[in-house]
């Protein structure tokens, strides 16, 4: 029986090679793969609740979330086969005007690591396109990042174009850099993520909320 304790390790500890060693052998080994998974959101669970007690830093986040990005392309063919689905869609990306991703990816990639689906729709978004893929992708969850002081109007201006598409179960999620709770409630967000951690805490507790 091959051991989703050491699983769990590796991702903790950014070890890609072993991480996903370890998810094919429990592939090959016949371990349901809803028991995969959980071993990896709770390695991931973990690593967030460690950054934000100042154990681990942005590089430590980074590498574990990478190593659980590479395990969980292992299982996705699985888990679709399973007819497991993930918790919720999200669409994410940098506001119009702003070309800075380092913590949209990482935000990105944490909500991959709690089983969301996510789609990334990079830096420099429209509005307009955020819209879009919230309709096509009928997502519950929409995340904006903004680096700058002058991108953070684009903020307003793209909750303004989702609220005004009345997209009832859509939550907005609101970060980066210069961006505050009292500019979230300002703007009419939904939730504000000072960090990547904070993000899935925030995402999961509006997907329950709304349930």
């Amino acid at each position: 029986m091959p051991d989703l304790a050491r699983l769990g390790e590796a991702i903790k500890t950014g070890n890609r090679d072993e991480a996903v060693a370890l998810t094919q052998e429990a592939i090959d080994t016949n371990v349901p793969a809803q028991q995969i998974l959980d071993a990896m959101v709770v390695a991931m669970d973990d690593v967030g609740q460690r950054f934000q007690r100042n154990e681990i830093f942005v590089p430590e986040m980074l590498i574990a979330a990478r190593a659980m990005k590479e395990a969980m392309a292992r299982l996705e063919p699985l888990l679709v086969a399973a007819g497991i689905k993930p918790v919720a869609k999200a669409i994410i990306g940098t506001v119009a005007g702003d070309l800075h991703d380092i913590g949209k990816n990482l935000v990105a990639m944490m909500w991959k690591g709690a089983n969301f689906d996510v789609v990334d729709l990079g830096t420099n978004v429209q509005p307009a396109k955020f819209v879009q893929a919230v309709q096509e992708h009928q997502a519950q969850i929409v995340g904006l990042s903004a680096l700058l002081t002058t991108t953070m109007p684009a903020i307003k201006t793209t909750v303004d174009a989702l609220k005004a598409a009345n997209l009832e179960v859509t939550k907005i999620i609101i970060g980066g850099a210069p961006v505050t709770q009292e500019y979230a409630d300002q703007v009419g967000a939904d939730g504000y993520a000072p960090d990547a951690a904070s993000a899935v805490e925030i995402a999961r507790r509006l997907i329950n909320a709304a349930a």
